[in-house]
């Protein structure tokens, strides 16, 4: 199996020859970029290195904006674009369906995603309600609550009891806590409720997205394409932001260190890009760049998608090291700058100028630099995309259904979990359990329960032994919850905010 995918060829023959570009394996966890105006063949690029990536045997994950990337599951071959450059390429086109995992945080189009409202931690969930300063720091301020009362924050109905119970007991929590305002709390409450009314509490509860499952392999050993689809969720682009920031998070929190591989354990597209940082806090962008930098060494490869690179912050710009640039226009002033600016963040190439370059590229056509067997850039050069083997175009109902149902991860998360915590906590006035020793003594008879009782978590119709387990593993979890919350601000990117 080759080391490297082939990303183009040059535009122009150098002794009757196109000379190919190629991506390192070994060097793709150096991260990349994939730029371009609207129309000029990005998708087609990200397609094309994600059957790259997944004939290699390395998992890709991807958000289907506009609905035409989930074609990648069927094998392509009747495009008379496609044929046409392979031939100007001289490349051998072998139409082949990736193997694919659909995904959607409504639940429709994919296998459902969620994520704890404990794992979202308040500064992704402050951004996603679009909650200011003050308004964070009383969020925040609920969340460590929640770790010293043992209050198991699973979904929004958990969130609101908490508030409710945050602003009932103001005056009671002033001298550990500090002044709350109950306008302040008020105002959290109703962006909550604004979220839920839009769709969001969907996306938050149980069962939770394990990462194992964006890491798999099929039976040939090709990393399986995980899909999301997002073209309805491009509607509530702070939703979508959101959620990718969460994914990375996650990524970067639970993968190992594993240093240099002869390819990633996984390669993560992000489409969109200038929504990720579009109104995000310093604070957000600081801990993103930090990921970015360091998350290469757990094997994981990142790959922005954007109109232009003026879009990604330069700090994380600068560690971006495969670049893919197509057209960009320059009709405004404000375009021109862009170009200019899009044109630097490449090594000069003799005889090319790069920012002239970028506004005549034709539909198809990039420029490129990828780093070589030294990780340096290349000097960059005008290409033409490699084409892909997959068919092009959205998928129809029928056969995503299809596949949804085939997939190996079929039942493992459409069923939605209910399992008490900080809502019938709250709402039944019971006390913080004590932990685990008391935990077993009560069930096991130090503290004999009284008739018509049932251990917290137990559903009807449970055995014994199953009122033990749920118990145990709830005061397990409820414990380690509160001794991290104790040192760290919980969820997002707590691993980077102990550094």
């Amino acid at each position: 199996m080759s080391d490297r995918i082939l990303v183009a060829k040059t535009a122009k023959a150098a002794r009757g020859k196109r000379k190919a570009l190629e991506l390192r394996l070994p060097l793709a966890n150096r991260h990349g970029l994939i730029a371009g105006a609207t129309g000029t063949g990005k998708s087609v690029t990200l397609r094309v290195l994600a059957e790259g990536f997944a004939e290699a045997g390395v998992p890709v994950f991807l958000a289907d904006v506009k609905g035409d990337l989930a074609g990648i599951a069927e094998a392509g071959g009747t495009d008379a674009r496609v044929a046409e450059r392979a031939k100007q390429l001289a490349v051998s086109l072998l139409p082949e369906a990736m193997p694919t995992v659909f995904w959607d945080l409504a639940g429709q189009q994919g296998h459902p995603v969620r994520a704890t409202v404990s794992d979202m931690g308040p500064l992704l969930l402050g951004r996603l309600l679009q909650l200011n300063e003050i308004q964070g720091q009383v969020l925040q301020l609920a969340f460590k609550l929640a770790d010293d009362r043992q209050l198991l924050l699973i979904d929004l109905k958990d969130l609101k009891a908490l508030l409710q119970h945050l602003g009932d007991n103001a005056a009671e929590l002033t001298t550990q806590y500090g002044n709350v305002a109950p306008a302040t709390v008020g105002a959290i409450q109703r962006a909550v409720l604004a979220l839920e009314a839009q769709g969001g509490d969907r996306f938050v509860g149980e069962p939770m997205l394990d990462i194992a499952d964006l890491m798999r392999v099929d039976g040939r050993g090709r990393g399986l394409v995980s899909v999301l689809a997002a073209d309805q969720l491009m509607l509530k682009p702070r939703l979508y932001a959101t959620f990718l920031l969460w994914l990375l998070a996650e990524l970067f929190e639970n993968l190992p260190e594993v240093g240099d591989l002869a390819k990633p354990k996984l390669v993560f597209f992000f489409d969109e890009a200038h929504l990720l940082f579009s109104d995000a806090p310093p604070a957000l962008v600081d801990k993103v760049e930090q990921v970015v930098r360091l998350i290469r060494s757990k094997g994981v490869g990142i790959y922005f998608v954007t109109q232009s690179p003026t879009d990604i912050p330069d700090r994380v710009l600068g560690q971006l090291g495969n670049r893919v640039q197509h057209a960009l226009r320059a009709f405004t002033p404000r375009d021109q700058k862009a170009v200019r600016a899009a044109a630097e963040t490449f090594r000069a190439s003799p005889g090319l100028d790069t920012a002239q370059a970028i506004t005549e590229l034709g539909v198809g056509e990039a420029l490129v630099s990828l780093l070589d067997d030294k990780g340096v850039p290349t000097p960059v050069e005008r290409a033409l995309i490699a084409p892909p083997r997959s068919r092009l175009g959205p998928l129809d109902a029928q056969a995503r259904q299809t596949r949804i149902a085939g997939s190996p991860l079929a039942g493992k998360y459409e069923q939605r979990i209910e399992r008490d915590s900080a809502y019938e906590q709250l709402s039944e006035g019971k006390k913080p359990e004590g932990g685990l020793v008391d935990t077993l003594g009560s069930i096991f008879g130090n503290k004999p329960a009284q008739a018509g009782t049932r251990a917290r978590g137990a559903r009807p119709g449970k055995t014994f032994t199953d009122q033990v387990v749920t118990s145990v593993t709830r005061n397990i979890a409820g414990t380690i919850g509160r001794e991290i919350g104790r040192q760290i601000i919980r969820g997002v990117l707590g691993s980077i905010l102990r550094r």
